[in-house]
């Protein structure tokens, strides 16, 4: 039995791949993946942009569907959607096996739409039916535009990955979303055990934002302690929403948890642990995605415990310090929700460049 199960069986956290390519779907990779005990996987167009990039399995796919007249983005749809598939039909066992809890794939939506409500709903709408997998998750970020859709995707049965949160503004706003686009689901009698959802919740780049904050001033003992903690209390806001009565009422309605998902789990400063972000936020109803590094670096002397809840008080004390000492906290965690969406588009743009050169 690896860490990975053992995180999953005794401690309750799934391990979800933050990553996907042909190569590793096709080659055993991802199979042997499984078998150590990761549990779904996530992927965005950074990523997609990496594999494609970095592979030529692609090429023949790419030069087929341009000689058929198709664009980049026609390109890019085709084979991002049969990675994808593949991935599903992959860890469909996993998906029956525990009952709709884990085994998905999600599949971000277009990130030019992320500040277009309408759009979102639309394109997220288009994805699932095309892709067409009941362990399918849409990724739609955070924003004030994609809260609503999130809503109206719950409502209408789309599974949600609700993702770039980086504060519990970003949190509240998505949990009261699910459980909206439940409530709307419950009133027309539909059944709300088939939907799942997660909250996406990034960790590592915001020690990256706030070390550099605290690095100007002088200050030490704060750095590489921030995001755990932010992170510690978003999941303790998560245990404080499943005790209310409003949630309790969906749940007697055969509503899922949405689990908390730790997302951004790689350690960007070599200076700290390279499973930081790992063993520090291990509990039961969540879920962490990591790279291929950080996997091995944890089953290799990663520790097992629970810790995402056992120092909340600690935890707290490290936010009330930076307001005490006049950082702007909710600045920087909206400030990263927007570089995120800037990133994830400029990688979608990089992406269909890509493609393009591939075309003789």
């Amino acid at each position: 039995m690896s860490k990975l199960h053992q995180l999953y069986q005794t401690y309750g956290q799934s391990v979800w791949l933050d990553f996907i390519s042909r190569d590793i779907l096709t080659n055993g990779q991802f199979q042997e993946l499984l078998n150590l005990g990761i549990r779904g996987v996530t992927s965005n167009p950074t990523i997609f942009n990496k594999a494609i990039s970095g592979s030529d399995l692609y090429d023949e796919d790419i030069l087929r569907l341009a000689r058929d007249g198709a664009t980049p983005f026609a390109i890019y749809d085709a084979i991002s959607q049969a990675d994808i598939r593949a991935a599903c039909d992959a860890l469909l066992p996993i998906y029956r096996e525990s009952q709709g809890e884990d085994g998905y794939v999600s599949i971000e939506v277009n990130p030019d739409l992320a500040y277009d409500t309408a759009g979102t709903v639309a394109e997220a709408k288009r994805l699932w039916q095309a892709i067409d997998r009941p362990n399918l998750m849409i990724k739609v970020p955070a924003t004030r535009e994609g809260i609503p859709a999130m809503r109206d995707l719950i409502a209408a049965g789309v599974n949600v990955n609700a993702t770039l949160m980086f504060s519990l503004a970003h949190y509240d706003a998505v949990v009261h979303a699910y459980m909206e686009g439940l409530e709307q689901r419950a009133a027309q009698g539909l059944d709300l055990a088939p939907l799942a959802s997660v909250a996406s919740f990034f960790v590592s780049r915001v020690d990256t934002a706030v070390d550099k904050v605290l690095a100007a001033r002088g200050i030490s003992d704060l750095q590489g302690r921030v995001a755990v903690a932010n992170a510690q209390m978003a999941y303790a806001r998560f245990q404080e929403t499943v005790a209310q009565p409003r949630w309790q009422a969906l749940a007697r309605q055969g509503a899922r948890l949405q689990r908390p998902l730790w997302a951004s789990t790689s350690t960007k400063n070599p200076a700290y642990s390279d499973v930081l972000y790992v063993e520090n936020l291990i509990g039961p109803h969540t879920v962490n995605t990591l790279p291929l590094k950080t996997i091995h670096a944890f089953l290799d002397h990663g520790r097992l415990a629970r810790t995402v809840d056992a120092h909340l008080d600690e935890a707290r004390a490290i936010l009330v310090r930076l307001d005490e000492l006049g950082i702007d906290f909710a600045q920087i965690t909206q400030d990263l929700q927007t570089a995120g969406v800037q990133a994830f588009a400029r990688d979608f743009h990089a992406l269909l460049d890509t493609i393009a050169r591939k075309i003789p």
